[in-house]
């Protein structure tokens, strides 16, 4: 049995339920399209992201150093400088992602001389640079120029990702050089838990060969480690992200958030290829780090000779770094003031979510500052 169109309207008057005229629905349809246009301009375009100023002081080969101008008189600057190291797969301005919203501008307010190291994008001539050039050559250079601009004789290192990795080795191999205090923000250093989730169950697979990898690329694309990380995650990553940009696309302050990350995400970057095999092979596949044998130019790191203050932040949510791919460093260092901060959140959320600002920084700040006088 069939109901006509007369009837189902006449039925739905009697329940007094509202009949959609076809005004209604070209209003509708055309809402529609406003909203899909928008949608499609945000997933094509790129956010303003990285205005906080800055200059550069100095560079080699890709790789640049930039101080950040200082928002407070010079009399009233913290007189330990901030030297902040990103990942070298990722561009380092998810530290300063939108006005309103930047660590780096954050900062710069609590009267921090701040340095940021971006390592640029590794060309095919780069496809040798190891883990031992960022933490031994490069790294002892920026040092060197951040002292001789601030006459400071010591610093504060904040690592993130793979540039917390990297600030250990530094500040382990180099305890010397005036690092005072080191903060490691989601730090993949320990690999013994095969089965605790990110990307250690993969690449310590004996199918997985780096080697192939990179003989066949040179440098590792950045789609390839995008993608990735994206399929840790890929429900979230390929459907949730799009559908929850959908459903606020009404909400201005979601939808801004929404763009600067992706603009972010988005500008991705290869891997030079040497560093890449030294990751799976000698970091993920054999611990080194953690159990000893890891060798940088010759130099065993000894964590021992880590003595500065330490502040290890872990994402309690992490996906990409799980929690105990941080935790066991506690127990390798040197020195006597080592802390951990436990934040709720995953791997960028912690530093660039929405609750970065309560959550995250304010905890840094509070520890820095008073290690920074």
């Amino acid at each position: 049995m069939t109901t006509s169109n007369a009837e189902a309207n006449a039925d739905a008057s009697a329940n007094g339920a509202a009949i959609p005229t076809p005004s209604d629905i070209a209003s509708a349809a055309m809402e529609n399209l406003t909203k899909l246009d928008r949608f499609n301009e945000l997933l094509n375009t790129k956010a303003p992201i990285a205005l906080t100023p800055k200059r550069c002081v100095w560079s080699l080969n890709k790789a640049k150093l930039y101080r950040y101008t200082p928002v407070v008189p010079e009399d009233q600057l913290k007189p330990v400088p901030l030297l902040l190291v990103f990942a070298i797969m990722n561009r380092p301005y998810v530290l300063d992602l939108r006005p309103g919203h930047s660590f780096v501008e954050y900062m710069l307010r609590q009267g921090y001389d701040i340095y940021l190291l971006d390592w640029g994008i590794p060309g095919p001539e780069d496809k040798d640079l190891k883990f031992d050039d960022y933490a031994l050559e490069y790294l002892p250079r920026v040092v060197r120029k951040l002292k001789a601009i601030t006459g400071a004789d010591e610093f504060s290192m904040l690592g993130w990702c793979l540039g917390a990795l990297i600030t250990t080795l530094y500040a382990a191999l180099r305890p010397d050089d005036g690092v005072k205090n080191v903060v490691l923000l989601t730090a993949p250093l320990d690999f013994a838990d095969r089965e605790a989730g990110g990307f250690v169950k993969w690449a310590t697979d004996p199918k997985f060969n780096a080697d192939r990898i990179v003989d066949t690329f040179g440098n590792v694309p950045g789609e390839m480690i995008d993608a990735g990380a994206k399929m840790l995650k890929p429900v979230e990553n390929y459907l949730g992200s799009y559908i929850g940009l959908w459903e606020r696309l009404d909400n201005p302050n979601s939808v801004e958030a929404w763009h600067a990350m992706n603009t972010w995400v988005r500008e991705t970057i290869p891997m030079a290829g040497a560093a890449y095999r030294q990751l799976i092979n000698e970091f993920y596949k054999e611990n080194r780090l953690m159990e000893g044998t890891a060798v940088i130019r010759g130099e065993t790191v000894n964590l021992s000779k880590l003595t500065a203050s330490l502040l290890n932040v872990i994402a309690e949510s992490d996906h990409i770094t799980p929690p105990c791919q941080s935790e066991r460093i506690m127990e390798k260092i040197g020195g006597d003031d080592h802390t951990v901060l436990r934040v709720r959140g995953g791997h960028i959320g912690i530093m660039a979510g929405r609750g970065a600002e309560k959550n995250t920084w304010p905890h840094i700040d509070e520890w820095l500052a008073a290690r920074s006088s």
